[in-house]
């Protein structure tokens, strides 16, 4: 049940910014096997004098490009699928659009359990996939 924030430059192709999504979606459905219709994500268009960052952090180069990338997500995901996570986003981004891996940053929020979430009607559903 991710729900992905994607804040990025305004200036960015809208074709840009779709295979963004796409690309964070697809990993998903992969790296975290959340069905394909679980795609909730929002969209952010931001001046570039409205985002911050710095030019190097952690050796990491950062441009004007730079995209930031919120996944809030239950939790029980493995380190390993994490990491796997990460790369799977960064590489389809940037093979996909003018981004550079460089200038994706990717925070992942975990919740505990389907009481956290509600997909409408005022009201706490438990999605078949996660009953057990």
């Amino acid at each position: 049940m991710p729900f992905v924030r994607i804040s990025l430059p305004k200036k960015l192709s809208q074709e840009t910014k779709e295979n963004i999504s796409i690309s964070i979606h697809e990993s998903l459905i992969q790296e975290f096997n959340i069905p394909e219709d679980d795609y909730f994500h929002v969209i952010e268009e931001l001046e570039t004098t409205q985002i911050k960052f710095p030019k190097s952090y952690l050796g990491i180069t950062h441009s004007e490009n730079i995209i930031y990338v919120q996944i809030t997500a239950g939790q029980g995901r493995t380190k390993e699928q994490k990491t796997k996570l990460y790369a799977q986003i960064a590489t389809r981004i940037s093979s996909t659009t003018e981004i550079l891996k460089n200038d994706i940053i990717i925070i992942l929020l975990e919740n505990n359990g389907s009481e956290n979430w509600s997909f409408g009607n005022g009201e706490i559903q438990e999605p078949k996939h996660l009953k057990q």
